[in-house]
């Protein structure tokens, strides 16, 4: 469901734990949010846009433009 969580992650060379800690969570907890299991909340969405300098509505899908 949010595969490009997971693209932008492995492009970074980080794995799922780094991410999870950066986040203040669990790397099962975040591998949820990777696999579409669980919905991302928005304050996850909001960190992660900007750790990795995208918008959320990239991150969503909802734009193909990272800016």
């Amino acid at each position: 469901m949010y595969p490009r969580i997971r693209d932008l992650r492995e492009d970074a060379d980080l794995n799922q734990t780094q991410v999870a800690k950066y986040l203040g969570m669990s790397q099962t907890g975040y591998s949820k949010y990777e696999t579409g299991e669980n919905d991302i909340p928005t304050q996850v969405l909001i960190k992660l846009a900007k750790f990795y300098h995208v918008t959320t509505d990239y991150l969503l899908g909802l734009s193909d433009s990272i800016r």
